[in-house]
């Protein structure tokens, strides 16, 4: 068994397949339209998806807003530098909500980002071995 994909519901597709790829630098892997349910799948990751977990990102169509509830906590991405991952964002125009730095109780080095619906993405400083 293996995890296949997390699957997030968005507002504007467009808006939130600029900020997966163009921001966080992921590849559109697949995208459907199925009008009689008047929904779009598409699918995000860096890998493909035989090989990693990915994202599923619905778009319902005439729904521009979730409510995210209280109950999501947040996907984790590893990357090299959190520090300098953040600084990239930025200049992508991508929102940093926790800059890098230690977590509490801790060292390991996170950050989190906001996706345009206000998905929380951890990025997790890959730790030297």
């Amino acid at each position: 068994m293996r995890i296949l994909h997390t699957m997030l519901r968005v507002g504007d597709l467009e808006k939130s397949l600029a900020f997966y790829t163009n921001v966080l630098g992921m590849k559109l892997l697949r995208r459907n339209d199925y009008p009689d349910g008047k929904f779009t799948l598409a699918f995000v990751g860096y890998s493909d998806e035989a090989s990693g977990a990915v994202i599923e990102l619905t778009h319902n169509w005439g729904v521009e807003h979730y409510d995210i509830g209280n109950a999501y906590g947040h996907i984790a991405i590893e990357v090299p530098d959190a520090y300098a991952t953040c600084e990239a964002i930025k200049l992508r125009d991508g929102k940093v909500v926790r800059e890098a730095g230690p977590m509490k109780h801790g060292s390991t080095v996170i950050a989190f980002v906001e996706d345009p619906d206000g998905y929380k993405i951890e990025l997790i400083q890959k730790k030297n071995m």
